[in-house]
This record gives C-alpha cells, structure tokens and sequence, in this order.
C-alpha cells in the first residue's frame, strides 16, 4: 500500500513540475514583452527582480535536477540515434517535448495505464481474470497511446501546411521575379508570413548560418514535413540549382500543380460527402421518419384487430 502512495505522489509531482515549467516559459514570455513595450528602465528591473523571486528554492532545484536527469539520460542511452525525435520534429515538438520527455511520457503510462486498468476492474469485478484483463488493456493503450498521439499531431500539422503551400509559393515566387537571391527570398517569406511552413524556412535559413548547406538544410525541411507536395517541391528546387535551370520558372509551374492538386481534392472531398452523409441519413433520420409516418397507421391496425 505504501509503494501506491509513494508511486501516485511521485507522478503527481512530475505532472505538477511539467505544468509548472510551460506555465512559467509563458509568464517569461509576457513579461519581456511588457518590458520592450514599457518605456520606463525601472518598471523593467521591477519586472525582472519579480520573476527572479517568483522562482522557489524547490523549484529550482527540481529544475537542476530535471535537467541534468535528462543530459544523463541522452547521454547514456544514445536516444538521439534513434527516430524518436525526428517523428516529435514532424509532429511540431507538442508540449515542447524532446526525446527525453517523451521516453518518461511512455514509462510513466507503462505503469499508470495497468495499474489504472487492475483498479477499475477490482471496482467492476474484483477476480483475478478480471485484474489481469484489466492491467493487459492498460498496458496495450500505454503501448499505443504516444505514437498514436504523434501521428493525430502530424496529420494535423501536415494538413495546416498543405493549405498554406499556394500562398507561401506565391510570395516566393514573386521575391525572386523581384531580384532577390534564393536566401533573401526566404528571409522575406519568412518575415511576411507565419504558419507551418515559413517555421520551416526559419529553421532552415538558421541551419544555413550556423553552417550547413543549403541542400542540408532543405532535405531537413522535407524530412520534417510530411507533406508530398513540400518533398516534389524541395526535389525540384535542389534539382534545378544542381542543373542551372531558373527557379523562378519552377517554382510557377509548382505553384500550379500545387493549385490544381488543391482543386482536385476538393472535388474528391465533394463526391464524398454524399456516401459519407448515406450511413446518418440510414441510422438516425430515416427512423424517426418511419416512426412518424407509419406509427399512427401502426396504432390504428393494432386497435382494430384487438
């Protein structure tokens, strides 16, 4: 019984650390903001001896501890050779988790989910096939529940970017017809737009500066992004400075695929909607309509023949 209570502190404390780390990010964010915006040196320092209180002895020190809990961890386990972090960059890091967080993530749903499992099944029906059906589902969520998660996140992120692909083609195309070089056309697109794809370009001109080549740092761009239409469009771009061939003219004719394979989609999605909207009509309004068509006749048959 001790092993429970110390178990169920010891999550709640991770679960209340973590949710205390994204709350304080966002509070440091306000706060250097208020302090660009104020024009006053002394609110400033104000501000900033506050948020230098605000933090506990207690916190820091879990703090402390996380973090060299987790350089530990990296270092030792090698985590960063594997695909984990590549599939939490495509699913846009959600809750800014990095390897280390989401291996903790999955040991700690390894053990909540079964033990969750084994209580509700000791609720329903305290036996031991029960307790044991119980802990086995848990543990299979536990198992699937993360990467589930991870690719919802990448549907969702890819979907987002898709969309705004004929616009971010568009500014690009007109920055290069306009004069400017490859990199300045995406530091331009990358200041006159926002969204998932100008986040790539950011990245990708930060990985450029810090010296990678700018094949490096677009076949990472595609690598992030689980979009078809980004990998043929990062190809073409990649095989165009490889050939000589002007990239203005091959970014119009993406820009115009891009569009049409929108328009084709949305077509496809239209033809849809009326199999999709056939199995609601079938098992909620064609009921009622039945109910409210044939009872009546069905009453007055059944009264007749008593």
């Amino acid at each position: 019984m001790m092993m429970y209570v110390t178990f169920f502190f010891t999550i709640l404390l991770l679960i209340q650390f973590l949710f205390s780390l994204k709350k304080e990010k966002s509070a440091k964010v306000k706060r250097r903001l208020s302090m660009i915006t104020d024009k006053e040196t002394a609110a400033a320092r104000a501000l900033e001896d506050e948020e230098k209180k605000e933090l506990s002895v207690v916190q820091r020190a879990l703090r402390s501890m996380w973090l060299r809990m987790k350089r530990r961890f990296e270092r030792k386990s090698g985590i960063r050779d594997t695909g984990i972090e590549l599939k939490l960059l495509q699913a846009g890091n959600p809750f800014g988790m990095g390897t280390f967080e989401y291996r903790l993530l999955q040991i700690i749903l390894m053990i909540a989910m079964p033990l969750i499992g084994v209580i509700y099944s000791l609720l329903i029906k305290p036996d031991i096939s029960g307790m044991l059906l119980g802990g086995l589902f848990g543990f299979l969520i536990s198992l699937v529940l993360p990467s589930y998660y991870l690719k919802a996140k990448t549907r969702q992120r890819s979907k987002k970017g898709l969309r705004e692909l004929p616009d971010i083609l568009d500014l690009l195309t007109v920055s290069l017809e306009a004069g400017l070089g490859f990199d300045s056309a995406l530091n331009k697109l990358v200041s006159k737009s926002e969204g998932v794809v100008s986040e790539e370009f950011h990245r990708c001109l930060e990985e450029i500066r810090l010296g990678k080549t700018r094949r490096e740092a677009l076949l990472g761009v595609r690598d992030r992004l689980v979009i078809e239409e980004v990998r043929v469009l990062i190809s073409s771009i990649l095989q165009a400075e490889k050939l000589g061939i002007g990239m203005v003219q091959v970014l119009r004719v993406q820009s115009q695929e891009v569009r049409e394979q929108r328009k084709q989609r949305a077509e496809e999605a239209a033809m849809k909607a009326p199999i999709k909207m056939l199995f609601p009509l079938i098992l909620f309004i064609f009921p009622s309509l039945f109910i409210v068509l044939l009872g009546p006749a069905v009453i007055q048959f059944m009264t007749a023949f008593k």
